[in-house]
């Protein structure tokens, strides 16, 4: 597989030149004062380095090793956990996080940049601060001012983790049959019970604890989506001075073997009388949760932008150096015995229509982040409902456009390795997958 190096030029050029992005901050006085070219340089540059040095070259061997599971512990594969704490160090959990709690304040069109870099260095290990940064999402946007000072700050600094815990073994989308249980205590906590599968990063060895936010209901809770509340429920509990105390009783039972994203925990996760903290208001969860679910959709479409943009920089690289057959037009490489197969018509084609996919889907989800940028952060109600609405709609067609443009992609990619395209050692049908 090709070194990993981050499109700094095609961001740049989306941001600045595309969408003029300064000029829009500059109307929106809440990043008018905190976002200045100079800033989003170096985070653009800090972030290609980290990427491509500390983390994309774990992809391939991470693949082959996968997640482990033992009694409930899972490890992740070597050089996660080193990799892990760089990232984190670096701030990149939290950066588009409330400075209030300690994130950077960005903008989405530059934290979206970030996204595609970690996800194209490594779409596994991506994941992880992915569904930490959607926790994030949910507490600032929902939970009580004590919980978001409690766990929002080890949490953009990447020292504790986050999860999602959604579906259940009968119920897969129809979150109206969930059928986990929360008990109010006397304290005002609740313990929280049942079985959630599908739960990417449910538990793993990379922070000191994972935050887990938890579908469930009432017990004088209405029947189907209306009945459904949000916790928040720690893996291990925390201290009023907010160091970690015992351990809840919140374990993973397995790790799914699922087709691709193998470095990447999907667990199943049991809730046995665990303590958690109502997020949001009773019965209202759902509507709370997809505050966080609306985040990960983007970033699931940015997740299929970033794979196809790892293919095409494996094919460019492979049609330059690999030699077959001659130009259509004549010997190319006299002093070869053959040509690079980039001088041939119909792999220049895949070639193009890959480059033209990443930069079309990197325009198209610049641009929702920009609207929900305005959405956030516009003083003038007009063009913040303008913005919400476009979110709204965009937001679904970018998860489904740019993922299925994304397969469409790593395909081509494969396709121009050949038969070395299904070969596990040279990466492209691990893309694929």
């Amino acid at each position: 597989m090709a070194d990993y190096k981050a499109p700094l030029r095609d961001m740049r050029f989306v941001l600045n030149e595309v969408f003029e992005v300064a000029a829009l901050w500059a109307q929106l006085p809440a990043l008018a004062e905190s976002v200045d070219a100079e800033t989003v340089e170096a985070i653009l540059e800090e972030a290609g380095k980290v990427t491509a040095k500390s983390v994309a070259p774990l992809s391939r061997e991470a693949d082959e090793e996968g997640c482990h599971w033992n009694d409930s512990v899972v490890t992740t594969p070597a050089g996660f956990v080193d990799a892990y704490k760089t990232y984190a160090e670096g701030g990149w959990v939290g950066v588009g996080g409330n400075p209030d709690f300690g994130g950077m304040g960005m903008p989405k069109a530059v934290s979206a940049q970030v996204e595609e870099m970690i996800n194209s260095s490594s779409l596994a290990f991506g994941l992880y601060p992915m569904l930490t940064s959607g926790a994030c999402v949910s507490i600032n946007a929902h939970a009580s001012e004590e919980l978001k000072a409690t766990y929002l700050p080890n949490m953009y600094s990447g020292e504790w983790a986050g999860s999602m815990c959604l579906t259940e073994p009968h119920a897969g989308t129809d979150l109206g049959m969930i059928r986990t249980k929360a008990e109010p205590q006397a304290d005002g906590s609740f313990k929280v019970s049942g079985t959630k599968i599908f739960i990417t990063g449910g538990e793993h060895d990379l922070t000191e604890n994972i935050i887990h936010l938890v579908l469930a209901k009432l017990p004088d809770a209405p029947a189907g989506p209306k009945g459904i509340s949000l916790f928040l429920v720690p893996k291990v509990l925390v201290n009023a001075d907010g160091s970690l105390g015992e351990r809840n009783p919140v374990f993973c039972g397995s790790i799914e073997h699922k087709m691709g994203i193998k470095a990447s925990s999907t667990c199943v996760m049991n809730f046995d009388e665990a303590v958690g903290y109502l997020v949001g208001e009773p019965n209202r969860g759902l509507a709370a949760m997809f505050t966080m679910m609306n985040y990960e959709r983007l970033g699931v479409g940015i997740q299929g932008l970033a794979s196809g943009e790892r293919s095409y920089q494996n094919a460019v690289e492979y049609a330059r150096d690999r030699l077959q057959g001659r130009a259509a037009t004549g010997a190319q490489a006299k002093d070869k015995a053959a040509d690079p197969i980039i001088v041939h018509a119909d792999v220049r084609r895949m070639l193009l229509t890959m480059k033209a996919s990443n930069e079309g889907g990197r325009a198209f989800s610049t641009y929702v982040a920009n609207q929900l940028d305005i959405a956030k952060f516009s003083e003038d109600p007009t063009d913040r409902a303008r913005a919400d609405g476009l979110v709204a709609l965009l937001t679904p067609v970018a998860k489904a456009f740019l993922t299925d443009l994304g397969l469409e992609t790593t395909v081509h990619g494969q396709q121009v390795f050949g038969g070395h395209g299904y070969i596990r050692e040279w990466g492209q049908e691990q893309l694929v997958r």
